[in-house]
């Protein structure tokens, strides 16, 4: 990991004013681990610019309290959200583009309701490349295949 922390990988405001406790394992630490070695690092050289952890590690107590989905691979410690330094969506969107132009190895990459922020996910066997756009419609959120 050269550009990013653990910590940054596993801090949720959530689990801070809720107090849940949000400690990955070992075998969660080894896969965020692959996460970051294999598409974030890769992905912050080529963009030439920080970026941001919106949203990574949540043990199952936090998936529960964000309304995370219950196969959330944020729990086994395989997906982040991410935006750009700038938190534009112009920015976001280089940055989804980079993910796929660079042919890093993931496994969901999904544009979050018009470049709000960038899922990313990587398993260690097995990767999908499954490329998805979320789109809010009232209170559920849809997905489809890009």
């Amino acid at each position: 990991m050269k550009y990013f922390t653990l910590g940054e990988l596993c801090k949720s405001t959530t689990a801070t004013k809720q107090g849940i406790r949000n400690t990955p394992t070992a075998v969660q630490i080894r896969r965020l681990t692959a996460l970051t070695d294999n598409v974030l690092d890769p992905l912050r050289e080529a963009f030439g610019a920080p970026i941001v952890v919106n949203s990574g590690f949540r043990s199952n107590t936090l998936n529960a309290a964000v309304g995370g989905a219950a196969n959330s691979q944020h729990v086994t410690g395989e997906a982040v959200d991410i935006e750009a330094y700038t938190r534009t969506r112009e920015d976001n969107k280089r940055l989804f583009d980079l993910i796929l132009s660079l042919g890093l190895p993931f496994d969901q990459l999904i544009n979050e309701f018009d470049y709000d922020w960038v899922h990313v996910s990587f398993r260690e066997t097995g990767n999908r490349r499954e490329v998805l756009a979320a789109h809010k419609s009232g209170k559920r959120t849809t997905y489809t295949k890009l």
